[in-house]
């Protein structure tokens, strides 16, 4: 039976924060989901920049749900709401999860005692992304506890192992929301191709421990797999990833959600070429 979700919560580390690829999925897509579901598709991204006001893709508005805003600060998260500076305007929180690092190897402890999470090999990048992961699946609760009701239909969907712990607090905190999870290509599968290793001509040689043993991303594979495991629907962008998804994190994904934007995302006529030009002397220079 397919039940069309009331909510749905979207997180990424590239949510008003422009890194990568995925930041293009996000804001290209978002103008779709927008017109679908109104205010009732929130995007939950880092607050990167802080207090300061130079962030050109957020657009912050102190007078969305200012209620909601004191309970979430008594609860010690740390919110600023305001909408993406891209076509559509989807709302966002962005989270300050900092207060969370004096809480860091409690978080991490639980991670092991419940879903034997190994964060024992992570660096600072991976105890930064399992906090914000963390911190996203907490906001969730606390925003749904507070406006919505537990049977209402809900979904958090969390891109790359960066949000997986996200997904691990929701299962075990609030498992009554829908949880999806998205790789857009594993980490093993990063390292392999990056260090100039064939990747889909020997997919079934690789060992999937041995082989992040040797690149030094036990934990962020230990996290992405986990997280892969413990969605209720595990997604990947197209056919290729989802081999490399099978062999390499032992989890075919349940559907394939390929990429793709709005068509008036590309600029037409002498406006392309123009922008194409502008583009071209920005890379020169």
């Amino acid at each position: 039976m397919n039940t069309k979700p009331e909510y749905i919560f979207e997180t990424s580390w590239e949510i008003c924060n422009k890194i990568g690829g995925i930041y293009t999925v996000l804001s290209t897509k978002a103008k779709s989901v927008v017109n679908e579901y109104n205010d009732n598709y929130i995007l939950i991204g880092p607050d990167v920049w802080k207090e300061t006001t130079e962030n050109p893709d957020f657009l912050e508005d102190h007078k969305l749900f200012p209620e909601w805003k004191i309970k979430a600060a008594e609860e010690g998260l740390r919110v600023r709401t305001g909408r993406w500076n891209i076509e559509g305007k989807p709302l966002v929180l962005l989270l300050d999860f900092s207060g969370l690092f004096e809480r860091k190897d409690e978080i991490l402890g639980k991670c092991w005692e419940t879903y034997k999470l190994d964060s024992i090999h992570g660096g600072w990048d991976y105890f930064e992304s399992v906090l914000f992961g963390y911190n996203a699946g907490q906001a969730i609760r606390s925003f749904t506890e507070f406006y919505l009701e537990p049977d209402q239909h809900i979904v958090a969907h969390f891109h790359e192992w960066m949000t997986g712990a996200g997904v691990l607090y929701l299962k075990e905190k609030a498992p009554h929301i829908g949880t999806a999870f998205t790789t857009h290509a594993t980490v093993l599968g990063r390292s392999i191709a990056g260090n100039g290793l064939p990747l889909y001509s020997k997919i079934k040689e690789y060992d999937a421990y041995t082989s992040a043993r040797n690149f030094g991303v036990i934990s962020k594979n230990s996290l992405e797999t986990i997280a892969a495991h413990e969605a209720d629907a595990f997604t990947t962008v197209s056919g290729i990833t989802g081999i490399e998804c099978e062999n390499l994190l032992g989890k075919k994904p349940d559907v394939i959600t390929t990429n793709g934007f709005e068509k008036d995302f590309v600029p037409k006529g002498k406006q392309f070429t123009a922008k194409r030009n502008a583009a071209r002397q920005k890379a020169f220079e």
